[in-house]
């Protein structure tokens, strides 16, 4: 386990428990790790790469709920409660994960203490990242002002110009659509008026920010 991942500076007896436990994989872009209403096998910790996780309607149309990144634990609330998985898990790109069948992730939970906590940190994060993105949908009046959010809330590159922050964009223009609760076309539209506005620049996967302050005025925060 990298240091920066969930698990870090857990004792060695821990790590080792968890290893013993744990089958890696990789996994092809467009796997389906798990299904909404399927019963819960057990987690997968998130190694490299990103996972969507996203709910349907009876009608077919897909909502994201967020995206899950390296580090984080997949399938836990499901897990934890022995309900169905609430959502599906779809790679988004190639990955590698680790999967923990069910029975053997609440023994690991129950004898060690430390990684008992880091999981309670984790159902935060979920908690908090759920709630940012109900407000995309819930608190956001009009299409704009959403992607504008949705913007906002990506995790900057490590190398970064100051004042224009680049990140990854991996969802395609339809993903973005089922995260904010609008049309792909809608999206498309929109990108490319804040391109006009050189509000934002897209080349390929990477999208450079060049005005933050006007994209925070079109959110609202």
């Amino acid at each position: 386990m990298h240091k920066d991942r969930l698990f870090c500076n857990l004792p060695e007896t821990a790590l080792a428990g968890l290893d013993a436990i744990s089958s890696a994989a990789t996994y092809p872009r467009g796997s389906v790790l798990f299904v909404e209403a399927q019963s819960p096998r057990g987690v997968f910790i998130l190694c490299h790469g990103q996972v969507k996780l996203f709910g349907t309607s009876s009608s077919g149309k897909a909502l994201i709920f967020r995206i899950a990144e390296p580090g984080e634990i997949i399938g836990l609330p499901s897990t934890l409660s022995g309900k169905p998985y609430e959502l599906t898990a779809e790679a988004l790109e190639p990955i590698q994960a680790n999967f923990i069948r069910r029975d053997d992730f609440l023994s690991f939970l129950s004898k060690y203490g430390d990684a008992a906590l880091r999981v309670a940190q984790m159902l935060g994060e979920i908690y908090y990242a759920t709630c940012r993105e109900v407000r995309y949908l819930g608190l956001s009046s009009s299409a704009a002002e959403k992607l504008a959010r949705f913007i906002l809330d990506l995790k900057p590159a490590k190398h970064s110009q100051p004042g224009k922050a680049r990140v990854v964009l991996t969802l395609t223009h339809e993903e973005v659509a089922n995260m904010i609760g609008t049309s792909r076309e809608t999206v498309s539209r929109l990108f490319t008026g804040l391109k006009d506005k050189q509000f934002v620049d897209v080349h390929g996967t990477t999208l450079t920010i060049l005005n933050k302050k006007a994209l925070e005025q079109l959110a609202g925060v």
